[in-house]
């Protein structure tokens, strides 16, 4: 097998012989996409193997190397109604197809952001995912936009699901790693809303106050509005969230009132 860190081909093991790192292991097959997480789990990529003919679609932007014979095209999804959906949920208006011309191929595919990657086999049931995870997925698998009503805004996650349904394997990414939570028939499942990835699209679930004795200890216990999902059916998490990090990172820069005793980006660089 080849190391995707430092490219030599080496035997199959946990480690590479050459280099010391970490050996994606083999590609699995979800549906008809044949797929493996390359750059280990903390800054994870998708390595996409491509039959001649096969394509895959991916969010504009997330191609990192392909091969030399693989055709890109980038069209609006959807047309332009498509792309006015897809504006209101903050994603590119564009989606990338790359298609394998005159035999295999390989995409390496990646989200913006440091986290996970997992695949999700569709199977005709259909998936509301969070504006930022959609990475890529079979021609086959459906997208659309979906209304969240004031649920969505009151949780912070926006207005609007993007909508996975069809057959086919869908690639999930995440800021953080990704954890699966199958919910069985009458099982109830909180979440805070800032870790949810995706959801069964069937599944029932309200937003509500994090404690039920009230907004004041809902508010200091830091969590304030959680999801809460009746089974059956499956939840995808997150187990780090971008609101945390940018508020734990705002007392460290200067604010346009000054810098209030906060840090800038030079000093945080050394400069």
């Amino acid at each position: 097998m080849r190391c995707p860190t430092c490219g030599a081909e080496v035997p199959a093991a946990p480690t590479c012989a050459a280099c010391g790192a970490p050996l994606a292991a083999a590609p699995v097959a979800t549906g008809s996409l044949r797929w493996q997480v390359v750059g280990g789990n903390a800054f994870a990529a998708a390595r996409v193997e491509l039959a001649a003919g096969q394509a895959v679609r991916a969010e504009s932007g997330a191609m990192i190397s392909m091969s030399g014979n693989v055709d890109l095209q980038s069209e609006l999804q959807g047309g332009l109604m498509g792309a006015l959906k897809r504006m209101v949920t903050r994603e590119s208006l564009f989606v990338s197809t790359f298609t394998a011309m005159g035999g295999p191929a390989e995409v390496l595919l990646a989200p913006p952001v440091p986290g996970d990657v997992v695949g999700v086999e569709l199977a005709g049931r259909a998936l509301l995912v969070q504006s930022s995870s959609w990475l890529g997925s079979d021609p086959d698998v459906q997208l659309d936009t979906e209304f969240a009503g004031f649920r969505g805004l009151f949780a912070g996650e926006g207005l609007f699901f993007i909508r996975m349904s069809g057959r086919g394997t869908a690639l999930l990414s995440s800021y953080g790693a990704i954890v699966r939570r199958p919910l069985p028939p009458g099982a109830r499942y909180v979440v805070d809303t800032g870790h949810i990835v995706a959801f069964d699209a069937a599944m029932p679930y309200q937003v509500r106050k994090a404690s039920r004795r009230g907004w004041v200890r809902s508010i200091l216990s830091g969590e304030a509005l959680v999801a809460e999902f009746a089974g059956p059916g499956e939840v995808w998490l997150q187990t780090r969230n971008l609101r945390s990090l940018a508020g734990a990172l705002f007392p460290l820069f200067p604010s346009q009132q000054g810098r209030q005793g906060g840090l800038g980006l030079g000093d945080l660089l050394g400069d």
